[in-house]
């Protein structure tokens, strides 16, 4: 069968990549009746190369490729507005995050891939230091060639060091509960799986 352009082998339902996404994000796409309201809220879908109307309904047809290879899951900012909007209570967002984790776990290139080193390094901040170290967050990515050549951001910084929004040294001593609770999450994902 084929629907504009995409073609169906099988029932769509039943492919690994929908069971893949279900089970990372516990969300019923086949709820979504198509409505738009997510993508007529999203602050970043003019970005975007779907909308994440059009990511739902290609991951309930089973459209791996189209999913996992766009750029839409790495732009999505998780503000969570798609899935306040959805009047059938899919969680949107949730789906985003269980593509960029389903396309990280099969080893698909990001599409924005300067996304990915952010969030990497982000998390690598958090896990170090129990929360957000911004300054060197920045460092990190001025140095990995992420965001730009390494003075381009400086006056911005000086001045944000001046009324104190960007800290000169990491908040110490906190990490300790956030590591705990990394290793229980970490502990629930493998006795989900």
């Amino acid at each position: 069968m084929e629907i504009s352009g995409i073609s169906l082998t099988g029932d769509p339902r039943r492919t690994d990549f929908v069971r893949s996404v279900l089970a990372e994000s516990d969300v019923d796409t086949n709820l979504c009746y198509q409505c738009r309201k997510c993508a007529a809220g999203c602050p970043v879908a003019y970005a975007m190369d779907l909308t994440p109307t059009q990511v739902i309904h290609a991951t309930r047809l089973g459209q791996r490729d189209l999913v996992l290879r766009s750029k839409t899951i790495w732009l999505c900012v998780s503000c969570e507005t798609c899935t306040t909007r959805c009047p059938q209570g899919v969680d949107i967002a949730k789906v985003m995050d269980a593509a960029r984790i389903t396309a990280l776990r099969e080893g698909i290139e990001p599409a924005v891939p300067e996304v990915a080193k952010f969030h990497k390094k982000a998390m690598r901040s958090i896990r170090r230091h129990g929360r957000m170290f911004e300054l060197g967050l920045l460092i990190g990515l001025k140095l990995g060639g992420a965001s730009g050549p390494l003075t381009k951001d400086m006056g911005l910084g000086m001045k944000m060091m001046r009324k104190g929004k960007l800290k000169f040294l990491p908040a110490f001593g906190k990490a300790r509960p956030v590591k705990r609770m990394i290793k229980r999450a970490k502990a629930l994902a493998a006795g989900k799986e």
